[in-house]
């Protein structure tokens, strides 16, 4: 097993995370199974219970582990199945040792943070090292490990010297450290500043870890010159110095590492037999083909997210993500406009009609809608007004966890008459509770304890979202939610008009709904949360759905879809069938009713995976 350790310096959010899933993605394409390990030195066991304003999204894995949303960039980018303990946290490492003290497994040692906090945490990443996350169930050959924050944070001085050690636990050929550090570029001067670099890795280096490989993250290029200046204050050789500057997307970091070299140092460093003279002529060709398209595709089109966390847009970052993903599929570059769902509110237009008028005008000018998930009172009725303007407009819209309830809460209110219909979550004694809570699922104690993870929705009938999942009886996707909505009125509100196309095993948990294409064009909304495992290949059915339906394509696209279908000899398509299918519809083709691409049914939570 060989392990690359990615740390950061000077500031966080400095990118330790795209710079760790793209030096997975190389790896990767160089034939190399690679796995990856998040630590969040933070005391909390999971990330289930923070506000999204604290970290950004609650990111869901198969096995219902609510994490760091760094996991969703290592599953997006590598394509794999992360597990709950791919994320190590100081609480669960403590509550690993207390336990083990519990039951008297040291023999009445004195339990310290040097061994057995640090024998614990290596322990830890050497166990999850192995353990498979592709379909065909190999084990990892290698793992990459980010340690969140920065080099010199307190909570994180107990895993810098597990580290320490780790290095010599393993050999020197099997062990290699990243550090990424920013190189500020101050406007008044014009010139890149490397002290703050020599500081986080003279701190790195005093606690033990020396850098192999340093990244450096700048707003612009930097010179030679620079990158020689911090070779000679911080002991590592010219050519494992590396800028990643800012640049158009996340596509292009994998590609910027490449040119730079990165497969050469790894091969060295690791001795991995992967690094040749010149690499294939298709090597990253569909990564690179995904850059371009992402560069050079011109057509806009609008989309409103009407949320509640809209201040920090990694909260929505794997639905923007899915949305990015989609707009691509279909050629058009994504405008995303953040509309906070309190603005839409009568009350927000006695206090501030400025702010409310100035929402409006956004939502009334996008090409679609979408309305995510969350939590409590605060801005649910600003999400019920952009979805009866969505309904009665014929406007495209897609609803996720709580934009199905607030979809489903409208309907009852303005079409069935049903005026003080709601969620027990905010008024418990209404009259008609069409979304109640899941007694399992709320037992008083807060963390762990939704409907999370992998669910099977099985398909009733013909609808939109059938064709688009490629007309399968059932689909895999994950949950996060505490509330459903109410069995006892289903058939009441399916009398009515509104349709649940998608239901669970047991059939009285209602995970799909959609109004007939008769009455609307998209109005579509989901219980579980399709972004999870959305890539940038195989966007997830539903947001490609409300991506064709905002630049009028849906329709043609549904009716010439299956003819469109390539397979081979036995039937079933290849994965040569697959990236040739993706290749034509992802390249610049125009979308027309005599020019439509094929269906995604390859890209739904069943199909075989695609790989180079």
């Amino acid at each position: 097993m060989k392990y690359i350790l990615v740390t950061g310096g000077v500031i966080s959010g400095i990118g330790k995370g795209v710079i760790a899933s793209s030096i997975g993605t190389i790896l990767k394409h160089c034939g190399l199974h690679v796995t990856s390990i998040k630590i969040d030195p933070y005391i909390n066991i999971d990330a289930g219970t923070f506000s999204p304003f604290e970290h950004g999204e609650v990111f869901v894995l198969d096995d219902g582990g609510e994490v760091d949303l760094d996991l969703g960039n290592y599953e997006r980018f590598l394509d794999v199945t992360l597990h709950r303990a791919n994320n190590i946290t100081t609480g669960k490492i403590y509550q690993q040792v207390i336990e083990c003290e519990r039951r008297g497994d040291y023999l009445g040692k004195t339990v310290q943070v040097v061994p057995h906090i640090t024998d614990a945490i290596q322990e830890w990443v050497i166990n999850v090292a192995k353990v498979p996350v592709t379909d065909d169930g190999k084990e990892p050959e290698v793992c990459i490990i980010e340690l969140g924050g920065t080099i010199g944070d307190i909570e994180g001085m107990p895993f810098v010297e597990a580290f320490r050690q780790f290095q010599f636990r393993v050999s020197h050929e099997s062990f290699c450290c990243v550090h990424v550090s920013l190189v500020p570029q101050p406007k008044s001067t014009g010139e890149s500043k490397t002290k703050p670099t020599q500081a986080s890795v003279k701190e790195l280096r005093g606690s033990g870890l020396s850098p192999d490989l340093i990244v450096c993250r700048s707003e612009m290029p930097i010179i030679d010159e620079v990158k020689q200046k911090i070779s000679n204050f911080c002991h590592v050789k010219p050519d494992r110095v590396i800028c990643i500057h800012d640049c158009t997307s996340t596509y292009r970091v994998p590609l910027m590492l490449e040119e730079q070299g990165l497969i050469q140092f790894i091969a060295e460093r690791l001795q991995l037999n992967i690094a040749t003279p010149a690499r294939p002529k298709k090597f990253m060709w569909k990564w690179r083909d995904l850059a371009d398209r992402h560069d050079n595709v011109r057509k806009v089109v609008e989309i409103a997210l009407v949320g509640k966390y809209t201040q920090l847009e990694d909260a929505y970052a794997s639905v923007t993500k899915a949305l990015q993903h989609s707009a691509l599929f279909v050629n058009r570059r994504l405008n995303l406009s953040y509309i906070e769902a309190t603005s839409l509110e009568e009350a927000t237009k006695i206090e501030n009609p400025v702010k409310y008028h100035q929402a409006w005008q956004i939502l009334c000018r996008s090409d679609g809608v979408i309305v995510p998930g969350g939590f409590g009172k605060r801005g649910m009725e600003g999400k019920i007004a952009a979805v009866t303007w969505c309904r009665t407009t014929r406007k495209p819209f897609l609803g996720v966890c709580l934009g199905l309830q607030a979809a489903v809460i409208e309907f009852t209110r303005n079409v069935m008459n049903w005026k003080d219909a709601n969620t027990t979550e905010i008024d418990p004694e209404s009259p008609y509770p069409v979304v109640i809570d899941m007694p399992e699922h709320n037992p008083g104690q807060m963390g762990g304890t939704m409907r999370l993870g992998k669910r099977t929705t099985i398909f009733h009938g013909e609808s939109i979202l059938k064709k688009l999942y490629g007309n399968v009886g059932s689909i895999d996707e994950r949950h996060r939610h505490r509330y459903e909505v109410n069995p006892e009125f289903v058939d009441k509100i399916e009398e009515a008009g509104l349709h649940f196309v998608g239901r669970d095993e047991s059939e009285t948990r209602m995970e799909i709904m959609e109004l007939p294409v008769s009455t609307h064009p998209y109005f579509v909304a989901t219980q579980y949360h399709p972004e999870y495992i959305s890539r940038p290949l195989k966007p997830s059915p539903p947001y490609l759905g409300l991506l064709l339906a905002a630049v009028g394509k849906l329709q043609p696209y549904l009716n010439n879809a299956m003819a469109s279908n390539t397979t081979s000899e036995d039937g079933e398509n290849s994965d040569e069938d697959i990236v040739g299918i993706l290749r034509r519809n992802i390249s610049n083709v125009s979308l027309s009713a005599t020019s439509t691409p094929v269906t995604p049914s390859h890209l739904s939570v069943k199909s075989p995976v695609v790989t180079d």
